[in-house]
């Protein structure tokens, strides 16, 4: 069999494959996961339905992405997956049923009647709230370490349940709201796009806060994390980051002043975007923080290679039929039952 690791660097390869699918995921599955955390506070049933609309077209091949970074952890990086899995099936776990209940909601809330439509609106909202908090916690534990003698976990059923964890929860929850929020400025008008913008205001404050405390806290988890974002020249190549992070914030908050529409959206996709860029610059090249390097935990050459051409054939279909999606369903949304 030919083998591409003779040639090209596999585990780099699929290092950038599995963090840009985690990445799309968050993005695509961001804004859909931030609507339903904000479902309740919406001002009327229709707004509700106006919300729900606007991600119905999209949010069942958000987790596509998902299962592409799992799998791909799973068969390119198999010591890494047999570490952190058991270090965290419990927040895993309570994530896949909150996305199981927000499914179901999807569901059951076009189908059932009035007086049984609060069933499934709660499901929608703590399905949605459960899983972005789970998703925060799964990476704060991935960003500080876990525990690891030789090849296994060592640590205990609840050390995931810590201080720091809890701390990027909630910061994630309220930049899914963010998302979710903007994303209604651009798919709603009316009422529901003034309230919207509103919430996007409010939110975008604590967004900031928990940007903040996480960028402050992180340096301090590890001294070469400290080391790369502190010593010279890094401190210079690396300044862009935080300045571009902090231009993104004023900028959604001068827009959300205006009519604009789709800028708001597209700002703070740029915020988690810079996130993401200064978070993968803190972690590189580790994939089990800070025990294993993505070539120590990789699976053989052969393996990884067989892998590639498999998604070589199939990302190409992926990101067209999403392209396709947004672009057939592009617009504003009603609040008439169409899904």
């Amino acid at each position: 069999m030919f083998d591409f690791g003779s040639y090209i660097d596999l585990p780099l390869i699929w290092g950038l494959l599995i963090a840009t699918a985690v990445f799309v995921y968050v993005l695509l599955d961001g804004f859909d996961l931030g609507v339903g955390i904000l479902f309740p506070f919406a001002p009327s049933d229709k707004c509700r339905s106006r919300m729900m609309n606007s991600i119905a077209p999209f949010w069942d091949g958000n987790e596509t992405w998902l299962v592409l970074g799992g799998g791909g952890l799973f068969a390119a990086f198999p010591v890494a997956y047999a570490i952190i899995m058991p270090a965290l099936y419990l927040p895993v776990i309570f994530m896949l049923l909150g996305l199981i209940f927000r499914g179901v909601a999807f569901e059951f809330r076009f189908k059932t009647t009035e007086e049984k439509r609060w069933i499934w609106d709660t499901s929608f909202h703590f399905g949605s709230l459960i899983a972005a908090l789970m998703q925060g916690i799964i990476l704060g534990n991935f960003v500080q370490g876990i525990e690891v003698t030789g090849r296994s976990f060592s640590g205990g059923p609840l050390d995931w349940a810590n201080g720091f964890s809890l701390l990027t929860g909630l910061a994630l929850v309220f930049g899914y709201a963010l998302l979710g929020s903007t994303w209604l400025i651009m798919k709603t008008e009316d009422v529901t796009q003034k309230w919207a913008r509103r919430v996007s205001k409010y939110v975008l404050v604590f967004v900031a806060a928990f940007m903040g405390l996480v960028s402050v806290c992180m340096p301090f988890i590890d001294a070469r994390i400290f080391e790369i974002w502190f010593s010279f020249p890094n401190i210079l190549l690396l300044s862009p980051i935080p300045v571009l992070t902090f231009l993104c914030f004023v900028m959604i908050a001068r827009d959300l002043n205006t009519d604009r529409e789709y800028r708001p959206f597209l700002l703070s996709v740029g915020l988690f975007l810079l996130g993401y860029i200064g978070l993968g610059v803190g972690m590189y090249p580790w994939i089990v923080p800070f025990e294993f390097t993505i070539w120590q935990a990789a699976a053989t050459s052969t393996s990884q290679s067989l892998l590639l051409v498999g998604t070589v054939l199939f990302l190409p279909l992926i990101l067209g039929y999403t392209a396709f999606c947004f672009y057939t369903f592009r617009g504003k949304s009603s609040h008439e039952a169409m899904y």
